[in-house]
């Protein structure tokens, strides 16, 4: 009597299998999980590394933030402001709300900020990153100096 065994199909675009697991999250004495907040702070700082961003976060997050650092005893500027993610067991998703300063190119930067951001992520968690979007919300103008008007009473 003869014994056939059955090869299993190599992977390939039409049997169906599945993209191979990220090894750098598990080891051969257990798993390592990154937070979700772990992520964003990475995020947050890894944005606001690129020169041409002002700020982070919707107008909203942005004047409660400024509200919340005046508060004596705070714990200083939130850095995972503006900052959405979406962390699973070996990839995470980015998206960023940011304000970029006036006359920079806002393609170009968005770009810079895609490229730091997953770096950074990928570098310091081992997650595989899958996309980072950026929005941006608005744009700081320069400071003048100059008073706007005069003053109608005194």
């Amino acid at each position: 009597m003869t014994q056939t065994m059955e090869r299993p199909p190599a992977p390939g675009p039409d049997t169906g299998a599945t993209k191979p697991r990220n090894d750098r999250l598990t080891t051969d004495t257990g798993k390592i999980s990154v937070a979700q907040g772990v992520v964003q702070k990475i995020a947050g700082i890894a944005c606001r590394e690129v020169a041409g961003v002002y700020s982070m976060g919707t107008g909203s997050a942005r004047a409660f933030g400024a509200l919340r650092e005046r508060i004596p005893g705070s714990s200083g500027p939130n850095v995972a402001q503006g900052v959405g993610v979406e962390v699973g067991e070996t990839q995470a998703a980015v998206d960023l709300d940011i304000v970029v300063d006036y006359g920079a190119s806002i393609s170009e930067l968005g770009r810079s900020v895609q490229r730091n951001v997953k770096q950074s992520i990928e570098r310091m968690t081992g997650l595989e990153v899958v996309e980072v979007n950026v929005n941006v919300d608005d744009v700081h103008l320069p400071d003048t100096g100059e008073d706007r008007s005069p003053a109608r009473v005194e």
